[in-house]
């Protein structure tokens, strides 16, 4: 008679199950990265066929700027930060694709986020252990709206870790990014400049300073987008 298979700890057994059930964990999580890569890339590639209507700029900045920091508080229940705006009270309204602009902002935003976030975690490794001679690092985003000749801006800042000068031109290429593996497509930022640079005629531009943060200048020509 066959005797059972003991699957104690420290049994041969026993291990082989632990590394089994390891490789599922490991398949499961890089199906969802591929998963979420094939629909960054179909994103990507997809014809533009969406109808432009006239978007309260303000109004989307606004919402995405919340939706991102609930977003982001959802998956880091200890993080926290404060947000400041400055939108142009005479703003006009600009001819685009609204669900293309607020992918845009969300990208932009989602990822001051994680970079104040990565300070933090850094600034709070390295910070004095006496409180009273030390300054608490505080995560910033700020989100500007502005109209500057014929084009109108949006701002946004952070004070997070900022992008090293040696990368700083390759970060709206596709594939291309700073997280850990498993943590970003490398889809977000190229997608975005194909947004604007494509579809609205505009410009995405980057400044950064490593350790104090970023600023990305979205410009759209308002005279181009009423005409599109």
């Amino acid at each position: 008679m066959d005797q059972p298979i003991a699957t104690g700890n420290g049994t041969p057994e026993f291990e082989i199950l632990k590394n089994l059930k390891k490789n599922t964990e490991k398949i499961n999580h890089h199906g969802k990265r591929v998963d979420s890569i094939v629909k960054g890339m179909l994103q990507h590639s997809r014809q533009g066929n969406s109808i432009k209507e006239f978007i309260d700029i303000n109004a989307l900045c606004d919402e995405c700027l919340r939706l991102a920091y609930h977003g982001f508080r959802a998956k880091e229940k200890s993080f926290s930060a404060t947000f400041e705006t400055d939108f142009h009270q005479e703003l006009p309204k600009l001819k685009g694709i609204p669900q293309d602009i607020g992918r845009v902002l969300l990208n932009i935003i989602n990822n001051a986020f994680y970079a104040v976030n990565e300070m933090k975690k850094i600034t709070t490794a390295i910070s004095d252990p006496d409180p009273a001679t030390s300054t608490p690092y505080q995560p910033k985003i700020k989100v500007n709206t502005r109209k500057e000749d014929q084009n109108l801006v949006i701002l946004i800042s952070d004070n997070g870790k900022g992008i090293p000068n040696k990368i700083i031109d390759k970060i709206f290429q596709p594939f291309f990014t700073t997280k850990p593996t498993g943590e970003g497509t490398g889809l977000g930022l190229s997608l975005s400049y194909d947004i604007i640079t494509k579809a609205h005629n505009g410009l995405l531009k980057v400044s950064s300073t490593e350790g104090k943060g970023s600023e990305f200048q979205i410009i759209i020509p308002i005279v181009d987008s009423l005409l599109i």
